[in-house]
């Protein structure tokens, strides 16, 4: 069945730096468009990022644009999600997709990731 499973989050202080991690199995990843998407504490599910399955396009809302960066390893199986000059409101639980809208797909179980000092 299908399995993705986050890492790499944690606490980090603003401005620093986390690089989250998917690992996928389940269904044939190389042609599966993928994203990211957070849900903080008494808040809707957030679309963060996608990528299109072969990697040639990325997208991102404008509230990361330019700090988060979306990459995939279609050799690994593998999504990541590079996070830089984070904010305290960035603090979240983490979730990957199978899909370019997250909602339609299956989510991980989320890594969380929180920035404080």
């Amino acid at each position: 069945q299908v399995q993705l499973v986050e890492s790499g989050g944690g606490l980090a202080q603003p401005g620093g730096s986390l690089r989250l991690s998917c690992a996928a199995s389940g269904f044939t990843f190389s042609t599966s468009d993928m994203s990211w998407a957070r849900q903080a504490p008494g808040k809707v599910l957030e679309w963060l990022s996608g990528i299109l399955s072969d990697g040639s396009d990325t997208y991102y809302a404008p509230s990361v644009k330019g700090r988060f960066t979306i990459s995939r390893d279609n050799a690994k199986n593998m999504l990541y999600l590079q996070m830089n000059s984070l904010k305290p409101e960035d603090t979240a639980l983490y979730y990957c997709s199978n899909n370019m809208i997250p909602t339609l797909g299956t989510r991980g179980q989320g890594t969380q990731v929180t920035v404080s000092s």
